[in-house]
């Protein structure tokens, strides 16, 4: 991706207008005039705009009546399409649009339609035919319950932005999306769909952001639920009681609970924060989650063993799933990510130097590269033959600098972890 894509901004209109008049020739016409677009623009309906080295080359309008939104214009400079920019503008045009609570999205444009010799040599006129386009967004039943839960549909892309780790896609994919999204067939060949999963590995191997994948590969709302935030209310144990009766009238819904050995330790460890009626409490509390359909509840530790054995025993959870640090093709891919697939950046140097290293440790070296080029172009023009980005002694110097989260030892636990506790 060499392009960024921000809000619409006042400063902006005269270089939009300019890429709606100009690209109108290139089979990016549309039934709204250049005035309605205009008008959008001025009153401030939702609109993106994306821009390359400071200049804007496509730009996404939409006009919003009540639930429904109207794609006035995507408009894109001809050097950059077919590639992929329009997909990249309509996905973020529509999550802002998803956010002001628009549920059905219609696009009309000009299409050419052929039309009959016949017709032709009647006298007819080949006019363009107008094509209308609509996309109904999942309805979230309970959405004023879902905002106060602090819970929300996320972006449908984000399964796909998962780089690397194909092998633990690969699993959750097989084991727990395609059960939950066709459930009719899962059940013709007696495959019940998951209903609560549990993720542990080392820190920053990415527990949460399959969680957040998973929910948007389904399309279900995401909640996830902060025991110290319920604690704040004095009494986790009826905190946690009152947030899953309040789920259950939810249609749909994926629970998150990150760092879940703070509310399900084995018993007797703590009793001083009072643990035993707390893990009591979330042991009775996920038979009745389990009850309904179209419900997942992951729960994410960095230390399997120190959970309640009850807790994750069968008939509660259904899959025990490690999440380790990338090996060298997932390390591989994350970097090329980052990256931006640029062919100047040794790669190979790259994940042979970063071993052992989380996702979450490879995108901090990666923000460190950047910065430093960033900071870099300020202090010294950049010459035209030179890529813009970080280059690979960037990234080497940031590897450099970075503290690995996760050492030799971890490894050794995590892989005794998966002897012990795993279930796939």
């Amino acid at each position: 991706m060499n392009w960024l894509i921000h809000d619409y901004r006042e400063d902006d209109l005269a270089a939009v207008v300019h890429l709606i008049d100009t690209t109108a020739g290139l089979g990016q016409e549309s039934v709204f005039s250049l005035a309605e677009c205009i008008g959008a623009l001025t009153s401030r309906q939702p609109a993106v705009v994306a821009v390359h080295r400071g200049t804007p080359i496509g730009a996404a309008l939409a006009q919003v009546t009540g639930e429904r939104a109207w794609v006035m214009r995507i408009a894109i400079a001809g050097a950059w399409r077919g590639r992929g920019l329009a997909s990249a503008l309509l996905r973020e045009l529509e999550r802002r649009l998803v956010d002001a609570r628009v549920r059905r999205i219609a696009y009309v444009l000009p299409e050419e339609e052929l039309l009959g010799e016949g017709l032709v040599n009647a006298g007819y006129t080949r006019r363009p035919a107008v094509a209308y386009f609509e996309k109904t967004e999942p309805a979230v039943a309970g959405g004023a319950l879902l905002a106060e839960l602090g819970g929300r549909l996320l972006p449908g892309d984000l399964w796909d932005k998962v780089a690397g780790m194909e092998v633990e896609k690969d699993l959750i994919e097989r084991r727990i999306v395609l059960p939950l999204a066709e459930p009719e067939r899962a059940a013709r060949h007696g495959v019940r769909p998951p209903r609560a999963i549990a993720l542990f590995g080392p820190p920053g191997t990415g527990k949460t952001t399959f969680a957040r994948a998973i929910a948007s590969r389904l399309g279900w709302p995401f909640v996830e639920l902060l025991p110290s935030r319920l604690a704040d209310d004095g009494n986790l144990a009826a905190a946690l009681r009152t947030a899953f009766g309040r789920i259950a009238e939810l249609e749909r819904v994926l629970v998150f609970i990150d760092e879940v050995e703070e509310i399900a330790a084995v018993r007797g460890e703590r009793p001083e924060a009072g643990s035993h009626s707390i893990t009591n409490e979330l042991l009775k509390l996920i038979p009745g989650f389990r009850e309904r359909d179209e419900r997942l509840l992951v729960c994410a530790t960095n230390s399997i063993s120190s959970l309640d054995p009850a807790f994750l025993r069968p008939g509660r959870f259904d899959y025990v799933v490690p999440i380790g640090t990338p090996d060298a093709v997932a390390r591989r891919a994350i970097w090329a990510r980052y990256s931006d697939g640029r062919a100047d950046v040794d790669l190979d140097t790259l994940v042979e130097a970063s071993e052992l290293f989380t996702p979450a440790d490879i995108e901090h070296a990666a923000r460190t590269a950047a910065q430093t080029a960033f900071e870099r172009d300020f202090a010294t023009p950049r010459a035209l033959d030179v890529p813009a980005g970080a280059s690979t002694t960037d990234y080497l110097e940031a590897i450099g600098q970075c503290r690995p989260t996760v050492t030799a030892t971890m490894i050794d636990d995590f892989s005794a972890d998966i002897t012990s506790h795993a279930r796939l």
